[in-house]
């Protein structure tokens, strides 16, 4: 087995020593900024396998979001029939939020992909890879260098965990539409 495999599985059924770890780790999570550039993935073996390269023009941005901010804004005044009652907005996954906001703090990067990470009873956590398009060395790359053409794939829906909302919120509308 590759060393990734074993790292996979850990992350899969952590030990009992590893859980006190990550519960320290969170503790310290919370007290960073909510976007935050990481000198390399917490999570090696998905960062690989979802398109990292330790190299030059690869970031990696811890992402922190609040759970409970899916809901629509609250009505500034006036008077309000029932129908306009506040609206949990579940049409987009906290990933695609957190892969928007990185994207907008990094304007000169692309979104490659992301990844959970962690998450408690208030915060959720995610990795974004980012792709710096101006970088030489991405721009040299035969096999990235594609993504120096694409501006704002996080924000058009481009990305696998956008796709992944996209068709959930299809075939829900499909069900209601059958019955």
């Amino acid at each position: 087995m590759s060393m990734y495999k074993y790292v996979r599985e850990l992350w899969k059924k952590p030990k009992e020593n590893l859980q006190d770890i990550w519960k320290q780790r969170v503790i310290d999570w919370k007290k960073e900024p909510t976007t935050l550039r990481i000198p390399r993935p917490t999570r090696i073996d998905r960062a690989r396998s979802l398109g990292y390269k330790a190299k030059q023009g690869y970031i990696v941005v811890r992402q922190r979001l609040m759970r409970q901010k899916r809901m629509r804004p609250k009505f500034a005044s006036g008077r309000r029939s029932r129908a306009m009652r506040r609206k949990k907005v579940v049409n987009m996954s906290y990933q695609w939020i957190a892969e928007q906001r990185a994207a907008k703090d990094f304007k000169n990067c692309e979104v490659l992909n992301s990844y959970y990470v962690a998450e408690t009873g208030q915060y959720m956590w995610y990795e974004i890879i980012l792709v710096d398009k101006t970088h030489p060395v991405i721009q040299k790359d035969k096999k990235i260098n594609w993504i120096v053409d694409v501006r704002g794939r996080a924000a058009r829906g481009l990305t696998s965990a956008a796709r992944k909302s996209q068709n959930k919120n299809k075939n829900k509308s499909k069900s209601n539409n059958k019955s």
